[in-house]
């Protein structure tokens, strides 16, 4: 049974130093596909998995030495010891830190839908700036009307559209429920 619990260990402390090295060329890779999604299964992150495992190793190891249980109370307690890890790294680590990271870059095409309001006139044929609450910041964008009406500083807008890194944006209206012009 020490072998097991030895190759539980190890295998933990190995992951962990491959996490720390290439953790993020990892992360990279598996983000790439856009249908391996674990939102939904959100305690099933690899840190929960693999730190019990390496709990069940370690507690295996040092029950089966220091104690006088017989091994399969080893075991038994070893899972438990493993299971109430594997909840603490979760809600203790994994939850919090999961909202924690907001990220000032965008996609332009994200903006598309989006609401904000015009801090420099636009006028009907021409050019001014919008401004636009991204994540945990904001952005200011050049932008024209969608319908060629002039848009004063102050109006609450909706981007339609984005041609050229221009932002294409109409009147926010929202008794109408829609585009009002």
């Amino acid at each position: 049974m020490l072998e097991i619990y030895w190759g539980c260990f190890l295998f933990g402390v190995i992951f962990a130093a491959g996490t720390l090295l290439f953790g993020d060329v990892l992360h990279n890779a598996v983000s790439l596909s856009t249908e391996f999604s674990l939102e939904h299964l959100a305690w099933l992150q690899p840190m929960v998995i693999v730190g019990g495992i390496t709990g069940f190793g370690g507690s295996g190891l040092l029950l089966a030495r220091y104690t006088e249980l017989t091994d399969p109370a080893v075991v038994i307690f070893s899972v438990c010891i493993a299971a109430l890890l594997s909840v603490l790294v979760y809600f203790v680590y994994v939850k919090p830190m999961r909202h924690c990271e907001n990220s000032s870059g965008f996609f332009i095409t994200d903006l598309i839908g989006k609401t904000g309001e015009v801090i420099v006139l636009i006028p009907a044929g021409g050019f001014g700036e919008v401004l636009i609450r991204v994540g945990a910041g904001n952005t200011n964008q050049t932008a024209a009307s969608y319908s060629k009406i002039e848009l004063p500083a102050g109006t609450k807008i909706v981007v339609a559209e984005i041609r050229e890194g221009v932002l294409y944006v109409y009147r926010n209206n929202k008794q109408s429920g829609g585009r009002a012009e």
